[in-house]
């Protein structure tokens, strides 16, 4: 009796555990995926990709107006202390607004649409015919004068010239417009000659410490140097380009994390506290990306750069969260999930894979990566969830707590580049993809060499 009980009892636990198995494993049955596990197509990209476009210009009439009155200036020859672009980010001389009209550019060459580039043109045209206008207007007026394309030509840092720099040099680029070229000189001068540097040559700040550096810079002066040295044909600016990333590396990248710590000063030298905050990580593989898309493939430095490039991937693939987001944090889980930093890795991924810097088998942290982004692409156009400007900080707590939303205009520049780029991955010849479904709870993307698979 009591056997007949026991077996009764193992009967029902097995028909239970196996049926429930049994139950999983049926077809049909989706995982609850947070954010769609699916395979994008260059019309839905290219949908969001508009969408941006349509948010960003909306937000600026690209006029010269009257800051007290809200009138249009037209005459520049009547100095007006009031005088200022018109408000909102695609009127910005900024290097946020840099990495957009980068973006735009790098958009047209890869679709061929024109209504992003048309954005550069205008934007450059504005600014050299006003330029002087502006400068006149400080000159008469001072401080009061206080409003104009930044600090333009009198800059004071990486920040007011270097990626809306580059951008101007794409720009001249593609129209030849020979009226950008005394500007894009002065912005050469400034970062060759002006901007302050260690004893080695490193770019530095002294903020906030004395003889700071910080990751963020290499994007605020790598990508101008790249495209200058394109521009002139000077390879001296492809070396102190390559010097920039070695030197700031040797201070920053942590072999141990493959990662860069945020910032460093001399003051606390080798034992300054580390913070692998996202965008300071994805400020440094954009500007690599910049540099390796022109330097010569036998370049002095190449090599190295390229194995920074793919460490960082291999290390950031593995911290990509489920949701195919990354945290603002890196390696702190318990910090959100941001958008600037998960589209420049995005970038970055997909990059490699196209150029051939890294292997094809990343390609599925790309399409997370992108499945995550387009969710924060609102119905206006709007870029949601990107943190804040954030300085070089010394404690979690600052990090953890900056704010994030669609003002933060630094995460419309990546969220361009990575829909470009994604373009570019999903009409790669080189590659084949395939869903792999064993059944519905173990479905994958396998991206694989065509070269390395006999025709089916």
């Amino acid at each position: 009796m009591k056997k007949s009980l026991f077996y009764r009892i193992f009967l029902c636990l097995f028909v239970l555990v196996f049926g429930l198995k049994a139950q999983e494993d049926a077809p049909g049955r989706i995982p609850d995926y947070l954010v769609a596990y699916e395979y994008p197509t260059v019309e839905g990209i290219k949908e969001v990709l508009n969408r941006v476009r349509s948010y960003y210009e909306s937000t600026s009439t690209l006029k010269i107006v009257d800051s007290e009155t809200a009138k249009e200036i037209t005459d520049f020859t009547k100095p007006n202390k009031n005088a200022r672009v018109a408000e909102g980010f695609a009127g910005e001389w900024s290097y946020t607004n840099g990495v957009v009209l980068s973006a735009f550019a790098y958009i047209d060459d890869v679709t061929g649409d024109p209504a992003f580039f048309a954005n550069n043109t205008e934007f450059f045209d504005l600014v050299v015919e006003t330029l002087p206008y502006f400068v006149k207007n400080r000159e008469k007026f001072g401080r009061e004068a206080r409003y104009g394309w930044g600090r333009t030509p009198n800059f004071h840092a990486l920040d007011d010239c270097g990626s809306i720099g580059a951008a101007m040099i794409k720009t001249y680029l593609k129209d030849k417009n020979d009226d950008y070229l005394q500007l894009i000189n002065t912005i050469a001068d400034y970062i060759s000659n002006k901007q302050f540097r260690l004893a080695d040559g490193t770019l530095a700040r002294h903020r906030p410490q004395y003889q700071s550096i910080w990751a963020d810079d290499l994007y605020m002066s790598v990508p101008f140097l790249a495209n200058m040295a394109v521009l002139s044909g000077d390879n001296k600016y492809f070396d102190d380009a390559v010097r920039q990333i070695l030197q700031m590396a040797e201070r920053l990248y942590i072999p141990q994390k493959e990662l860069f710590d945020h910032g460093w000063n001399v003051t606390s030298a080798d034992y300054d506290p580390r913070f692998y905050w996202g965008r300071a990580n994805g400020w440094t593989l954009m500007a690599m990306a910049e540099l390796l898309s022109v330097l010569p493939e036998d370049y002095k430095g190449r090599d190295k750069i390229l194995h920074l490039y793919r460490s960082m991937i291999r290390s950031l693939a593995g911290l990509q969260d489920g949701t195919g987001f990354w945290h603002n944090m890196l390696d702190k889980t318990d910090t959100y999930l941001e958008t600037s930093c998960t589209a420049m890795f995005t970038f970055a991924v997909a990059k490699g894979i196209n150029e051939g810097w890294i292997n094809h088998v990343y390609g599925p942290v790309a399409l997370t990566g992108w499945n995550a982004i387009k969710t924060r692409v609102l119905e206006s156009g709007a870029v949601d969830g990107t943190c804040e400007g954030t300085t070089f900080a010394h404690d979690n707590t600052y990090y953890y707590h900056r704010g994030k939303s669609i003002y933060a205009t630094h995460g419309y520049g990546p969220v361009l580049y990575a829909g470009a780029e994604m373009i570019q991955l999903l009409g790669n010849d080189a590659i084949d993809v395939q869903k792999a479904r064993i059944n519905s709870r173990n479905s994958t993307f396998h991206y694989r060499l065509k070269s390395e698979w006999p025709e089916e």
